[in-house]
């Protein structure tokens, strides 16, 4: 974005003087519920209202036109229907207008490309179109076409979604979260995702940023936006809407089969050191566990504190299979619970402590005080339903509040079922600054969130320098085995006695993306009879042109490639290999280039990652050397990504003696052809 149009959103989105165009005096009209909520904004010092069939609305006088203003206003709503939008934007600017909100779809033809262009040409930033407007809660500006809450209070949470029905949502939790700056983004036709987020790094107090995104709109830039944020100590939470092809290009190769639809949205998250939540419900609680400011200490897991054994096994249940970690309590903690509970109750984590005799009240708080004070634990949740008690007894919501009172550490209430929460008590704890997650699955995932943001690096700084003009997978240090081209029988076992038996013989015929499905491979050629007796074979059912390999020791398979997305351009895909590459679907994608630690944590989230160690008496691989070549690979997708539709290593053999890409594909990018 250019330094003008930087000025520009800031003065739209923090704006002092404000005309609505379209404003109206009928009940429940777009231009009447705007001028309400901007009578209900103490930031805005000017409102001009615009409509030449009225001359007063709401007490304030209304204007025929924008030239009638008198002044430059820093923000026009434009209240209007598609086929006064564009006229209505071009008065904007040459009043000298900073920005403005379309709220209208712009369906009509040419209509969205007219805003796009008046707006680019007036270096005017432009909220929509199809969208809800914007709140800045921080500076008091309600430029919204519906009517919001009257309690909303400031707070470090600030969201960006190309979805207006989550952006009312979401304004209107019970979580109670505090907001900052929530943009309705719409179309993004000329304002993007990414000038939204350096506005809010540069000129808010956000602490904890959410995206809710149906696309990915100018991926570097946005990519490089995220990374600034984060920077700032800025927790990203990502809620992507709906998926990213990847193009027919990269289906072809197994590394663009195994990418799959949500690929793109992991890779820019695990990039960027974001969170990647996949509901509403997770984005809820992950939102209200990140805007606290209490973090765990790193490698830490959490404690949970039931009433029921039954759900306490259920929590169990799910945390395994969320991969969730409890903690590890030391002996002085389970002897300190031991000696809290009853008889018949066993000191633990998760820890049912439920007796119909006790002080519940004394009994939750003082367990839930011990859990927090033990090292390995990071977080203490309360897990109990926090049902409405027609007694009036207080005790759970009195003990979290009293061992959040007591303690640093991050202390919250989890409850199992939304519909049955008691609202009072749960205000009662959220204005304490105490979370209360509205069920296990969602509390949970919010809960290794949370986890995930003490232990995850910052990203590293993204290097754009370029060493090499051509594709050369030898200058990158990526080992292959020794190869020949051959053209005959002869040449095939001259080539093969070179290179030293045992020999791999592959044919090279033209148009064959993959040779194992055309029986085109023959292994384990150990001399020269062999050799001839194959090389006959392919010769005479796919053609003389062939390559002799060195033979790979077995180890263990991967596949190492490169496809790429239509919004954030090449990704880097590490997988199982072989041939059961697309069929296993066990897969990490990441954004080049790739650090050491950034490729190994790609290799940690596969499932087969612990083949890698030695398995069933197999010595262990060289993780190392594949780290080295996943990162060669990346390098190379820096340097080449705009010459590849996808490039393929399948496989790649991982033993103790190193890592080797054993077969090649390169798919290289088909040129467009002149209209």
């Amino acid at each position: 974005m250019t330094e003008a149009r930087v000025g520009s959103l800031a003065h739209t989105l923090a704006p002092r003087s404000v005309a609505l165009v379209g404003a109206s005096p009928r009940p429940g009209s777009l231009g009447h519920r705007m001028v309400g909520e901007l009578q209900r904004s103490p930031g805005v010092d000017r409102l001009h209202l615009v409509n030449p069939t009225y001359d007063e609305i709401a007490g304030l006088p209304c204007l025929p036109d924008l030239h009638a203003i008198g002044e430059a206003p820093d923000l026009v709503l434009l209240g209007v229907g598609d086929a006064r939008l564009v006229d209505q934007l071009t008065a904007a600017a040459k009043v000298g207008a900073r920005g403005a909100v379309v709220f209208g779809s712009a369906h009509a033809e040419g209509v969205r490309d007219e805003l796009r262009r008046v707006a680019t040409e007036a270096g005017m930033a432009l909220v929509g179109g199809g969208c809800m407007g914007f709140w800045n809660v921080r500076r008091g500006v309600r430029a919204m076409g519906y009517t919001e809450r009257d309690d909303m209070r400031a707070g470090p949470v600030s969201l960006v979604t190309h979805s207006g029905s989550v952006f009312s949502t979401l304004l209107r939790t019970r979580f109670r979260l505090g907001f900052d700056l929530a943009v309705s983004s719409g179309q993004e036709l000329v304002t993007t995702t990414a000038d939204y987020v350096d506005h809010m790094v540069d000129h808010t107090d956000t602490r904890v940023l959410a995206l809710v995104l149906e696309t990915i709109r100018g991926g570097d830039r946005l990519r490089w936006s995220l990374r600034r944020a984060r920077d700032a100590g800025i927790e990203v939470v990502l809620l992507p809407v709906g998926s990213s092809p990847l193009g027919s290009a990269m289906v072809a190769a197994h590394s663009g089969a195994v990418a799959g639809g949500s690929a793109a949205w992991e890779a820019l998250a695990d990039d960027v050191a974001g969170h990647l939540v996949a509901d509403l419900a997770e984005l809820g609680d992950t939102l209200a566990v990140l805007a606290c400011p209490r973090r765990p200490r790193p490698g830490t897991g959490i404690a949970t504190v039931h009433d029921s054994g039954a759900e306490r096994s259920l929590v169990a249940d799910l945390a395994d299979r969320l991969d969730v970690p409890f903690a590890s309590l030391s002996p002085e903690t389970l002897a300190a619970l031991g000696d809290r509970l009853e008889d018949g109750l066993e000191p633990g984590n998760p820890l049912d402590v439920w007796n119909s005799g006790a002080d519940t009240h004394r009994l939750f708080a003082d367990c839930l005080t011990t859990l927090a004070a033990d090292p390995a634990v990071g977080v203490s949740a309360l897990a109990i339903d926090l049902v409405p008690e027609h007694d009036g007894d207080t005790a759970y919501p009195d003990a979290a509040l009293e061992v959040a009172a007591a303690t640093t550490e991050p202390v919250v209430v989890m409850a199992g079922l939304p519909a049955a929460i008691d609202e009072s008590a749960a205000d009662r704890l959220r204005e304490a600054g105490v979370p209360v997650l509205e069920g296990h699955r969602s509390g949970l995932l919010a809960l290794r969130h949370l986890l995930d943001a003490a232990d995850r690096p910052r990203p590293d700084p993204l290097d754009g320098t370029s060493t090499h003009d051509e594709i050369d997978l030898a200058a990158y240090g990526i080992p292959t085995p020794a190869e020949r081209g051959v053209t005959t029988e002869d040449d095939a076992v001259s080539a093969a006695t070179e290179i030293g038996f045992p020999v791999v013989l592959k044919t090279a015929a033209p148009g064959i993306t993959h040779r194992s499905d055309v029986a085109g491979v023959a292994v384990g050629l150990t001399d020269e009879g062999a050799v001839r007796t194959a090389y006959a074979d392919l010769a005479a059912r796919l053609g003389p042109a062939a390559t002799v390999h060195q033979q790979v020791p077995a180890g263990v398979e991967l596949s190492v490639g490169i496809v790429r997305d239509p919004a954030l351009g090449p990704m880097v895909v590490v997988a199982a290999g072989g041939v059961l590459v697309e069929l296993l679907g066990d897969r990490a994608v990441g954004l080049p280039p790739l650090t050491r630690d950034a490729a190994r944590r790609m290799l940690g989230r596969l499932r087969l990652r612990p083949l890698l160690d030695g398995f069933r008496g197999a010595p262990p691989a060289d993780v190392d050397a594949l780290v080295d070549l996943v990162v060669a690979v990346s390098r190379l997708a820096r340097d080449h990504g705009d010459r590849l539709d996808a490039l393929d290593l399948n496989p790649v053999i991982a033993t103790a003696e190193g890592a080797v890409a054993v077969d090649v594909l390169v798919l290289p990018t088909t040129p467009q052809e002149s209209p």
